[in-house]
């Protein structure tokens, strides 16, 4: 079974950890990834070290996709920075509205990751392949579930090539996401966004964050392995393998996973769908 697999990673704050995400990096290499994507802290606050990992993946010949945020940025700061990506050899991005570091207003002359990807395509054309956020159980800021669609439906008709989601536990949420964006006219496709399970708690807090639901059972479980972390990560890896199989019989045109800078978590999901490397 051929699936498209990409891999996102975090830029490293030390040189300990830069070197942890090479290592990973090669290991995941070897399940040929068509890109690998790098994130970028709100506001842009970690803009060189995301440029800085995003040259290091193009320079090992697999090809990177920036993350590029632009809330509170004004046009001149965000044609040069693109520039900056043009030049480094970088051709896609995954455009976001992004968020400001707390404690700073909202100011800017973008308001919606759509002006972002508008933007983009006046002024660099077809220079970038663009992929843009979903969210298949609604944006946390969403007013509802239809303005949401309307808000993802607007962005990629600004001339997004595809859509990567956030992660999700339930497969139905993003079947019929899909189902209601083509019946609104969405044609890209629109990759789920896997999360390897390894860590109950941080896994419960960024989902607490971002809006993303973890299913009361799949909670319930994970709060009864206590501090087990063995038991948490077999659990994790027979919850996430069954989505990721029932999302491919269903049609997803590949997967993308949030892999927190570790190859091991999705080698073993790999290795479960017939997917790992030789």
């Amino acid at each position: 079974m051929a699936c498209p697999l990409s891999f996102e990673f975090f830029p490293p704050k030390t040189p300990e950890g830069a070197a942890k995400l090479r290592a990973a990096r090669q290991r995941l290499y070897a399940a040929r990834p068509q890109f690998c994507s790098v994130t970028y802290g709100a506001g842009g606050s970690t803009q060189e070290g995301t440029f800085t990992t995003v040259a290091e993946i193009l320079a090992e010949g697999v090809d990177a996709a920036a993350h590029f945020s632009c809330i509170g940025a004004t046009r001149q700061r965000v044609r040069a920075q693109l520039a900056e990506l043009q030049r480094l050899g970088v051709r896609r991005l995954v455009a976001l509205r992004g968020d400001l570091p707390s404690g700073y207003g909202l100011v800017g002359e973008f308001t919606y990751a759509r002006d972002l990807v508008a933007f983009i395509r006046a002024e660099f054309g077809a220079a970038f392949h663009i992929e843009v956020a979903a969210y298949p159980e609604m944006h946390p800021q969403a007013r509802s579930p239809e303005a949401d669609l309307q808000a993802f439906a607007a962005k990629v008709a600004a001339g997004a090539d595809g859509a990567i989601t956030q992660y999700f536990f339930n497969a139905d949420a993003y079947l019929r996401f899909v189902d209601e964006a083509r019946a609104a006219g969405v044609t890209v496709p629109i990759v789920p966004g896997i999360m390897p399970i390894t860590n109950a708690t941080q896994l419960m807090r960024f989902s607490d964050a971002c809006g993303a639901e973890i299913p009361r059972w799949i909670r319930l479980r994970l709060q009864g392995y206590g501090d087990d972390t063995a038991s948490i990560r077999a659990f994790g890896l027979d919850v996430v393998s069954a989505l990721c199989e029932r999302l491919l019989r269903a049609g997803a045109p590949g997967l993308h996973f949030y892999t927190m800078n570790q190859a091991e978590p999705t080698l073993a999901i790999l290795d479960r769908l017939g997917l790992a490397p030789a």
